[in-house]
This record gives structure tokens, C-alpha cells and sequence, in this order.
């Protein structure tokens, strides 16, 4: 991020022309922590880009060896990474959200504004989605950010009292329902006559899910991409929707809970830097401890399928949430001290995120599909995450470049005019 660069009326949600942090700013860490997470997000992502969809909570399906090393690494990006980056850019998104509409307002715009802007966010996921990778969330906030503009106007505790509310809601669902899966298919709930057949179909479901990897491998290594797009237009139509009925529950309530926090200051400064020290390790510490007795005990259970999604999606919302309020919360008192180059590097990635999150999909084609470079099943976890440091490397190395001589990322400043239609310049 530039010092010399002002804030501006026009923000995006992955985006914001801000001015240098200080204790009061509006913005504040935002840039910082978006830095972050997007660089985490591909630490979490960088499986299912190099390897089977499946293989991202089933090491059992990599296509190369995963040997002690490798299940240590599966524990330590459980316990460090997966949910939490993805907590932190939902946080921020919807913060995001209240901070154009804040804009928005003062210029007199309505709420459809957003919706708008929305809109085009869905087309750009379902590109994503069908086109280049199935991972992609961009689909998933368009849709549930419609459900949040309507509270926008609520206040400030309102929307972080029903963030919370909503979340435990969702942590007790999650609890319940996906936890029956790996009480039936590995425990021994499932050896009843009663329960022979929803175990069968269990297992059938394990082997539809690598028998569907195993087909999408095939087009990959072989560069059909055409046949690529067809599969998952064909196989995977609903996909997307089947997901937002899944994890509606985790997204909707941390963006109410980004909205509501964004207002009252969290973000900004505006709170006690010793209270935020004190809570942010808190929260880090026993949401991280939490983590490790779960990561732990699917090791000592074989990462099998079902204990591994209990592991990812039923049991870890609370100690999740603890994680990525604690983080979110070191990194607005911490980061105002790191102005150095490194800094400054990863407030640019925050500030080209969107650029950063899609092209980082864009360049993983070329690296992995059979018509490019081919490495797709080939890389082990060790070499995945050596890649992953390497685009990290990449993230930084043209963010702050570019915004010094442009004023928005190359998608930022798409989506800005697509919002508007018109034309925005580009060059400073």
C-alpha cells in the first residue's frame, strides 16, 4: 500500500484505497489481515489444486506417497490453517460490505448498489466454479451477501448479537447432523442389522467420491479441459447450491459478525490494544489446543473419511471461531508496527486480493493440467506446499509494484467499472 495514497469514496469488498494505518483509522488493519488470509487460503487450497478434490480431507486419495511427514503436515495445517483463513476473509468480507454501503450512503446510492455489485460477484464465481476451479467461494459469499445486505441498517450489537447467536446455532447443527455420518460408518452405532444399509451406502458414497476424483484426474493429466468443463457442467450442476445449504451456517454469521465488529472499531484501532493482546492470544491458544486434540486424534484414527469431515466441519465451529477472532484480533493490535517492506507487501496483497485469489486459481492451470506443465498427481505434500511458498513469493513480489503505478488490481479495477458501467482511469 502506498503512504502517500488517500482514501477514497469507491471501495470493494476485497479492496479498499486506503489511507496509512493508524489508531483511528476507518480502515485500519483491514488491508493487513485480507493480506493474509488470501495467502492463506491458498496454503489451505493447494491440495485440491495439485491433487484429486478429494485428497483436500481424505489423504488417502493423493496420488503420490503420504508417508509420517506428511501426516504430521496434514495435522499442522488442520490445527494452523484450514477454516481459519476462510474465517478471516468471511469476517472481512462482511465488513467489506458495510464499508461500500458506508460509502454509498453518504453519496446517496441505495442498497441495490450492492446488490448489483453482487450480481456481478456471482457471475465471476460461477466462472470460477465451472470454468477454472470448484473450489471457489466467490459464489458462495455473492449469495449469502444478499441475505446480509437487508440487515445492513440494523445496529451495530444487533448484527454481532445475531452473528454469534446464529453462529452457536450453526456449531449445534453441524454437530448433529454431520457427526451421524461418522458414527454410523465408524463406530460401532453402525454394526446394527438397523444401520447395514445406511453403512453400505456410506461406503458406496466413498467409492462415488474417488471414482469421481479419479475420472476428473483423467481429463486433467490429459489436457482435456473442454471435457473438463463439461464434466463439471454435466456432473456438478448443483454443486453449489447443495454447499450453501451446507455452510450457510459458518458463512452468514461471521459476516454479521465482520459488519458488527467493523462498526464498533475492531478493525479501526478504536478498541484496547491491551484488551485485543490479551483475548487474540486467548482465543488463539485455546482454539488452537482444541484444534490439536482433533488433528491428534484423526492421526490415531487413520484420517479415515468420515472421522476426518466430523473433524473439519462437525466438531471444530467453536474452536474455529475462537481461532479466527483471536487471529483477526493480534493482527489489528500487531500490525500497525509492521510498516516495514514486508509489511507493506502484504497490505498490497490485501488490497489486490481479488486479483490475487482468481489468478492464483488461473496460474495453478497452467501448472497443473496436462495441455501446460502437467504436475497435476505428481506433487507430494511437501512439494505442494514448496509451490505454495513459491506463490506466495509471487503474491508479493508483484502487488506493491503494480499499486504503486496503478490504482486498483487488474480485477478491483474490472469489477469497480462493471459496478459503475463506466469506465474508471486505471493509471495513477
Amino acid at each position: 500500500m502506498s503512504d502517500a495514497q488517500a482514501a477514497t469514496p469507491d471501495q470493494t469488498e476485497f479492496a479498499e484505497e486506503a489511507a496509512p494505518v493508524t489508531g483511528k483509522d476507518r480502515i485500519g488493519s483491514l488491508d493487513f489481515i485480507r493480506g493474509i488470509a488470501v495467502m492463506g487460503i491458498l496454503a489451505a487450497n493447494i491440495v485440491a489444486f495439485g491433487q484429486p478434490f478429494a485428497a483436500y480431507m481424505y489423504p488417502a486419495a493423493f496420488l503420490t506417497e503420504h508417508g509420517e511427514t506428511s501426516n504430521w503436515l496434514t495435522v499442522g495445517q488442520y490445527v494452523l490453517i484450514d477454516g481459519k483463513m476462510r474465517g478471516l476473509f468471511t469476517l472481512l468480507f462482511g465488513a467489506g460490505l458495510y464499508l461500500f454501503m458506508e460509502r454509498a450512503w453518504a453519496r446517496g446510492s441505495s442498497r441495490m448498489l450492492q446488490m448489483w455489485r453482487l450480481a456481478i460477484l456471482l457471475v465471476f464465481g460461477l466462472i470460477h466454479f465451472f470454468v477454472i476451479w470448484m473450489g471457489d467461494i466467490l459464489l458462495y459469499y455473492a449469495i449469502i451477501g444478499f441475505m446480509v445486505v437487508p440487515m445492513l441498517k440494523l445496529g451495530a450489537k444487533s448484527q454481532l448479537w445475531l452473528g454469534l447467536i446464529g453462529y452457536m446455532a450453526g456449531a449445534l447443527f453441524y454437530a448433529g447432523f454431520v457427526s451421524m455420518p461418522y458414527l454410523i460408518a465408524e463406530t460401532p452405532m453402525g454394526d446394527t442389522a438397523e444401520m447395514a444399509d445406511t453403512r453400505a451406502g456410506m461406503e458406496a458414497g466413498i467409492a462415488d467420491a474417488l471414482a469421481d476424483g479419479e475420472l476428473e484426474t483423467g481429463l486433467i493429466q490429459s489436457g482435456d479441459f473442454v471435457g473438463l468443463v463439461t464434466h463439471k457442467l454435466q456432473e456438478h450442476t448443483w454443486d453449489p447450491m447443495l454447499n450453501i445449504g451446507l455452510f450457510i451456517w459458518e458463512t452468514l454469521p461471521l459476516m454479521l459478525i465482520g459488519v458488527g465488529l467493523y462498526r464498533l472499531g475492531f478493525f479501526s484501532g478504536e478498541l484496547s490494544r491491551r484488551k485485543m493482546m490479551r483475548w487474540g492470544w486467548v482465543g488463539f491458544a485455546v482454539g488452537g489446543a482444541m484444534f490439536l486434540a482433533l488433528g491428534l486424534w484423526v492421526k490415531s484414527v487413520g484420517f479415515t473419511y468420515y472421522a476426518m469431515l466430523a473433524a473439519f466441519v462437525a466438531w471444530s465451529a467453536i474452536p474455529q471461531l475462537l481461532m479466527v477472532l483471536g487471529m483477526a484480533a493480534l493482527m489489528v493490535a500487531y500490525s500497525p508496527a509492521w510498516t516495514g517492506w514486508l509489511g507493506e507487501r502484504v497490505r498490497a496483497a490485501g488490497r489486490a486480493a481479488f486479483t490475487n485469489y482468481l489468478g492464483t486459481s488461473i496460474v495453478m492451470l497452467f501448472i497443473m493440467h496436462g495441455w501446460a506443465l502437467g504436475l497435476f498427481g505428481q506433487l507430494n505434500r511437501p512439494e505442494l506446499y514448496l509451490l505454495t511458498a513459491l506463490m506466495w513469493v509471487l503474491m508479493l513480489a508483484w502487488s506493491k509494484p503494480w499499486l504503486d503505478r496503478f490504482r486498483y488490481g487488474p480485477l478491483e479495477w474490472l469489477w469497480r467499472c462493471l459496478t459503475y458501467r463506466k469506465l474508471f482511469p486505471l493509471r495513477r
